[in-house]
């Protein structure tokens, strides 16, 4: 029925398509005929390409899904590839770190050392005799690239030069500047490293970039250390002298000639109150001395005496001895009571002096504590002027008070033991008075007994 309907309205399709309308059922049957035959083959020829095009998909899909399966093989091994190349790449960039980091190492630690090796060639007098070895280290602390063997060599070249020479002792001439100014050519003894000498007074190497020169001290040190440096400059090849030397390159040399010597702190830094303390141990040095030599002159006048029986008024013993022989008749008690007068008139003259040493010895420390409290008021004001960030400010107060208390000792300690000893000889001497006092009671009373 389906198919019936189909031809049917085909049939009416075909009668209005075509250009001439059939005009019987026979022309109407043929057309349909046609028709059919036509359309059959149409949909022949529409199965047929898609049957062609069914197979070419089919054809197209294998290759498609056989393409894939390529690629996704591909892809599976380019992943491994990818996986072991990137393990490469962190071997190779972890060996890369390594090498670099050495060789920045070594980049760091050569300029580095370029700078401390130039340095310390500088400060060393050696420069002086082996001059322009530290040009080229200038260059080699400020390089930006990687140093080259050669220079590495330099390097280690100068190292080693300047560590043997630091054992030598080497004659060579250079600039001196002298004290007034002056620059002289001179013949330089060089102790290694340490110190150089030149006409019997020591040299002191000036690190000054715009100078390099050694210059003369303004201050030379004692005397033996320049009978040293006399001796050195006049030794023979091979000849063993003794010398002083200064392992610190000088400092301990300029420390020691710009130091004040003990005079020169007692004169500058005592100020009026260490005049007065030094005044004051003079004076008392001074009556010490006339007291001893007072004391002794009566010692040997009282031995003297005492070797002989008459007395002698031109000494204290004497004078003792004289009240007897000018009163031999009194009675023993009154005797008795001259002779006390005579020892007290004679102890006077003996002991005259030793209570003003005593005061000396006392006032001293007293002065020496007050140049302390003077010179602690002048570091407090220092302080308060400009504070306490330079110690060199408060040194002088310090200075003044340390100094005033030093003199102050120094006076009061030998005034006392000078005291102690004339105190202890006039005693002795009114004791050798009053023996000989009471010898003679003891005598008068036996005679009269």
């Amino acid at each position: 029925m389906k198919n019936f309907t189909r031809l049917l309205l085909l049939s009416l399709a075909l009668l209005a398509a075509a250009p001439v309308p059939a005009q019987t059922l026979e022309e109407l049957a043929k057309m349909v005929r046609e028709a059919a035959t036509t359309e059959a083959r149409i949909n022949e020829e529409r199965e047929a390409r898609f049957v062609r095009e069914r197979d070419n998909q089919r054809q197209l899909l294998a290759d498609a899904r056989e393409e894939l399966a390529n690629e996704n093989s591909r892809a599976d091994r380019l992943r491994v590839e990818y996986d072991q190349n990137e393990r490469t790449l962190a071997d190779l960039e972890t060996t890369l770190s390594e090498r670099m980091g050495n060789l920045g190492e070594l980049f760091g630690v050569v300029r580095q050392s370029a700078g401390d090796v130039q340095a310390a060639l500088d400060d060393s007098m050696v420069t002086a005799q082996l001059t322009g070895r530290t040009q080229f280290l200038s260059g080699l602390a400020q390089r930006r690239e990687l140093p080259t063997v050669p220079e590495l060599r330099q390097l280690w070249s100068a190292m080693v030069t300047e560590i043997a020479e630091s054992g030598k002792v080497v004659r060579f001439s250079a600039p001196v500047e002298r004290v007034s100014g002056d620059r002289e050519n001179l013949e330089i003894v060089r102790l290694g490293v340490f110190n150089a000498v030149s006409d019997g007074t020591f040299l002191d190497w000036d690190t000054r970039k715009s100078r390099e020169n050694f210059i003369e001290l303004g201050r030379q040190p004692a005397r033996r250390h320049a009978g040293m440096a006399r001796d050195l400059q006049g030794a023979g090849e091979g000849e063993i002298i003794a010398m002083s030397v200064d392992f610190t390159r000088g400092q301990i040399l300029r420390a020691v000639v710009q130091s004040k010597t003990p005079m020169e702190r007692v004169w500058e830094d005592g100020g009026p109150v260490g005049y007065v303390i030094i005044g004051l141990g003079l004076f008392g040095l001074l009556i010490c001395i006339w007291k001893a030599v007072a004391l002794y002159s009566t010692g040997g006048k009282i031995s003297r005496q005492m070797k002989n029986t008459e007395a002698n008024k031109g000494n204290p013993l004497g004078r003792v001895l004289a009240v007897y022989s000018d009163n031999p008749d009194v009675d023993l008690e009154t005797l008795e009571l001259k002779l006390d007068e005579a020892i007290l008139r004679e102890t006077a003259p003996i002991e005259t002096g030793l209570s003003f040493i005593k005061v000396l010895y006392v006032v001293a420390p007293l002065l020496g504590l007050l140049g302390t409290v003077v010179g602690m008021i002048s570091t407090f004001q220092m302080i308060t002027l400009f504070g306490t960030g330079d110690p060199r400010m408060m040194a002088g107060g310090i200075s003044t008070a340390l100094v005033t208390t030093v003199l102050g000792l120094t006076v009061a300690i030998p005034l006392t033991l000078f005291h102690s000893f004339l105190q202890g000889k006039a005693k002795a001497l009114i004791q050798v008075l009053e023996e000989q006092a009471a010898g003679i009671i003891a005598r008068i009373a036996e005679q009269r007994a």
